[in-house]
């Protein structure tokens, strides 16, 4: 990609924008660790901080989108959906898997998404049919998913809500002794790039949020990827509204697909 359109360069200055207090609040909450009050408070300001950031630059970008809220109705028309701080027990733990992500929309289709990692200093991003890509200096990475072929060589992510911690542990047991590794890294979003980017084979969540999904999902469509609801019983198309209704995602290659499939289904 030689340049990035007016939509994407805007969603990656907000995010940055509303990221730049983050690199000194992560350096700062190991400091905390010993005051249970103290670090809550400073994490959830923190958190308040990039979310009113992030909703103040968008608005200049759209004012007449609205914003995604969990648990309610998509809005009609455009909207954006953003986490301020995607793995945020990570962030609580001085853990540097955490993310802030956007996703613009316009009725119920992301057209544009960013997920960041302000530890890492990772950006990846993608538009509806024009790809997904990984900042680089001069010039950007083209993101493909994994072309591994078979469950014993996959390396699959597993999360959920509390809620839904009995189903992650089902996939895991039928996963066990099949595939060459799990990894729970408590970032859904970061997961999901991951998947596009080729280091994850496979990215399985249950009972998540609209939130943590949404801008993920995009770029695994763009890198050649596809996004399943795990139990659906027909897997010759995607039902993506299925796995946004239920927050249950199976995101996979196309070779592992119907294999991980039939794993999770056995």
């Amino acid at each position: 990609m030689s340049y990035l359109s007016l939509n994407l360069s805007n969603l990656i200055a907000a995010v940055k924008k509303a990221s730049s207090s983050l690199d000194r609040d992560f350096s700062e909450i190991e400091q905390l660790q010993s005051s249970i009050k103290d670090y809550r408070t400073f994490v959830m300001n923190g958190y308040n901080k990039v979310e009113r950031v992030l909703k103040q630059e968008l608005s200049r970008l759209r004012p007449n989108y609205a914003f995604a809220e969990d648990g309610k109705p998509l809005p009609q028309g455009g909207y954006f959906v953003i986490s301020p701080i995607g793995g945020l027990t990570n962030f609580i733990h001085g853990i540097a898997k955490f993310s802030v992500s956007v996703a613009m929309c316009e009725n119920a289709t992301t057209i544009a998404a960013v997920i960041y990692n302000p530890a890492s200093d990772e950006l990846f991003f993608a538009e509806k049919g024009m790809g997904a890509y990984k900042e680089g200096f001069r010039n950007h990475e083209r993101l493909r998913v994994s072309a591994r072929k078979e469950p014993a060589d996959a390396l699959v992510a597993l999360a959920s809500s509390s809620a839904s911690a009995d189903l992650q542990y089902q996939a895991q047991a039928k996963l066990a002794g099949h595939i060459s590794g799990i990894r729970c890294q408590g970032d859904s979003a970061l997961d999901l790039a991951y998947v596009a980017a080729g280091r994850l084979d496979s990215f399985i969540g249950y009972g998540l949020s609209y939130s943590e999904l949404v801008a993920g999902m995009l770029l695994v469509k763009e890198a050649g990827g596809y996004i399943y609801e795990p139990a659906q019983k027909d897997i010759r198309t995607e039902d993506l509204t299925s796995v946004i209704a239920s927050g249950d995602i199976l995101a996979v290659n196309a070779n592992l697909n119907n294999k991980l499939y039939d794993l999770l289904n056995k």
